[in-house]
């Protein structure tokens, strides 16, 4: 990988907690497609998920800075969207679907349902019907992406896609693994923050701007409420 400004170690922080400061705007979606310096490959759409949206949807503003992010990459990387808008009906078929998984994968069989839910929202946002304090996905404030090299392969990032492990964790490498992979991971980070996102600590490929997420971690009031359906998008929200 060409060495540059953008290999900063990441630091390790909690996942967001309850953030009850809003100052919402009026801020347009835009559709988004494969250009010089970002690709679209949405994967839920790929895994056959019933209610996955087919278009690349984003607020304008978290898309702008997505440019601004790819273009300090080295000369030839892309930023490749994994997903980016969801529905309310795909939140609510995600969290079903890998509820059971997260509980399997982590051992959660005999946990009490509150221990069960702590880790199950790391992962994944549960489906409540409140557009001020939304899944942040539903907001078009929330972006998962990962790096596309030169030839259009993805860098190694030590895990798949929505995963649930331990090494999903944005900082796991930090400390011990694979100095590739930390590598990859710090440029995908560091990119984004200096674009203005955030990141979620438990998934490397998730990245917030003006939603409920962000506004925790920056203290600043969230500027997106959730928009739930494709109808909604074309009202005032």
């Amino acid at each position: 990988m060409k060495e540059n400004c953008y290999i900063k170690s990441i630091p390790s922080i909690d996942e967001p907690l309850c953030y009850f400061e809003k100052n919402f705007i009026n801020s347009e979606f835009v559709e988004i497609v494969s250009n010089d310096y970002i690709d679209v490959q949405l994967q839920y759409p790929l895994m056959g998920m019933k209610n996955a949206e087919q278009s690349c949807l984003l607020r304008k503003e978290v898309y702008e800075r997505l440019l601004d992010a790819a273009k300090k990459l080295p000369k030839g990387y892309k930023i490749r969207i994994l997903d980016a808008w969801r529905p309310f009906g795909l939140q609510e078929e995600l969290y079903d679907k890998y509820s059971r998984e997260i509980i399997l994968a982590q051992g959660l069989e005999s946990v009490s349902e509150e221990e069960r839910n702590a880790v199950i929202r790391k992962y994944i946002s549960e489906p409540k019907m409140d557009r001020t304090f939304p899944p942040v996905h539903t907001t078009g404030g929330a972006v998962d992406v990962t790096l596309l090299d030169c030839e259009g392969n993805e860098l190694n990032m030590g895990t798949e896609f929505d995963s649930f492990s331990d090494e999903t964790h944005t900082a796991f490498f930090e400390m011990e693994g694979s100095v590739e992979i930390r590598n990859n991971r710090r440029l995908l980070y560091n990119v984004m923050i200096s674009a203005g996102f955030t990141n979620l600590p438990s998934e490397w490929w998730h990245y917030d701007y003006g939603n409920r997420f962000w506004a925790y971690y920056l203290q600043k009031p969230s500027l997106y409420r959730g928009v739930f359906t494709l109808e909604e998008m074309y009202e005032k929200n």
